[in-house]
């Protein structure tokens, strides 16, 4: 009966996280923070100047993110990562250069207000999950579906223009 009980009660199993994932665009709340991917663009470098833009290994992944603050002290934004469906998991680059409104490093949000900013992950173009919890025992995420709409051949791509006139290229006649 002992046995019995100790297996009923989870007696040597460790404790296990619940993960929690919800879709990109939704609200997930995350002890104080309430966040919300905003957007998300796959880029192959950063900056237009060959001279100046960076390379990632991979992809830069630029998540624009927000957070509110739903308590009634100062919170800090802690890290995030990305969470390939194979468990493998991806640090934020530490290093804004040529990324408008990089959410920063040291990200503390006032009673009642939210921040927004871009952060950075240099990872394989693939799904992922955007883990919101560092080392607590809630695992909450929200999905970063692969889509090839926000993947750019070149960061600096001018928007199509469906009224604009086509270009004519004259026949070389030889």
């Amino acid at each position: 009966m002992l046995l019995a009980a100790c297996l009923f009660s989870g007696c040597g199993s460790g404790v296990t996280k619940s993960a929690k994932t919800f879709p990109s665009g939704e609200k997930a709340t995350a002890g104080a923070l309430i966040y919300s991917v905003v957007d998300v663009h796959i880029v192959p470098r950063l900056g237009d100047d060959p001279t100046t833009a960076r390379t990632p290994k991979d992809r830069f992944f630029l998540i624009k993110i927000s957070a509110s603050n739903s308590s009634a002290n100062e919170v800090s934004i802690p890290s995030l990562t990305l969470i390939d469906d194979h468990g493998k998991v991806f640090s934020e680059v530490a290093d804004g250069t040529n990324v408008p409104d990089w959410l920063g490093v040291l990200r503390k949000i006032e009673p009642g207000q939210t921040g927004d900013g871009v952060v950075i992950f240099d990872a394989p173009s693939q799904h992922y999950r955007l883990r919101l919890t560092d080392e607590t025992d809630e695992d909450i995420g929200i999905d970063i579906p692969l889509t090839f709409v926000n993947e750019s051949a070149e960061p600096a791509t001018p928007p199509f223009d469906p009224g604009a006139q086509p270009i004519q290229i004259p026949r070389n006649k030889e």
